[in-house]
């Protein structure tokens, strides 16, 4: 069994560009600043499963200054990185905690564990996702950005 921690987090303020997270377009005024399409749930996903396998993380394979990755869909990067962890590993499971004042996006995490699941080729049942406030306070309290974490246990094949 090996353990890996994930963390993302972005800035609003992109007036058009579609807030995505956990590869589903999520109905907002404004996206994120990013150099990708800034769907801050998959990329700790992406570092939670990297770093389980010591395999460093995400801006080391996609760095933020290579055009090949401008505007690309992060779920289209989460299969290029489990295509290759795949080979030695599954999935136990993905818990994932997305903090946020607003939208309010409970009605979308059945959708967003259903996404990451068919993504990871898993059950649905071993990705968790759960949404938090800051209760007003700091960066994302004060509605300026979204950030996620996400913790993912993996198993030798």
């Amino acid at each position: 069994m090996r353990i890996g921690h994930g963390f993302d987090i972005h800035k609003f303020g992109a007036y058009n560009k579609p807030l995505i997270l956990g590869g589903i377009h999520i109905p907002y005024f404004q996206g994120v600043l990013s150099h990708s399409d800034g769907d801050v749930i998959i990329h700790a996903v992406i570092d939670s499963l990297l770093g389980a396998c010591a395999l460093g993380d995400i801006g080391m394979l996609f760095p933020n200054d290579d055009p090949r990755y401008k505007n690309i869909n992060s779920c289209i990067l989460l299969q290029i990185v489990w295509n290759q962890i795949k080979k030695k590993y599954k999935i136990g499971n993905i818990d994932i905690t997305l903090f946020l004042e607003e939208p309010k996006v409970s009605y979308y995490i059945p959708k967003i564990c259903l996404c990451i699941s068919k993504c990871l080729k898993c059950k649905y049942n071993r990705i968790n996702v759960k949404s938090s406030t800051m209760e007003g306070l700091g960066y994302i309290g004060t509605r300026q950005g979204v950030a996620s974490e996400a913790v993912s246990i993996i198993f030798s094949n």
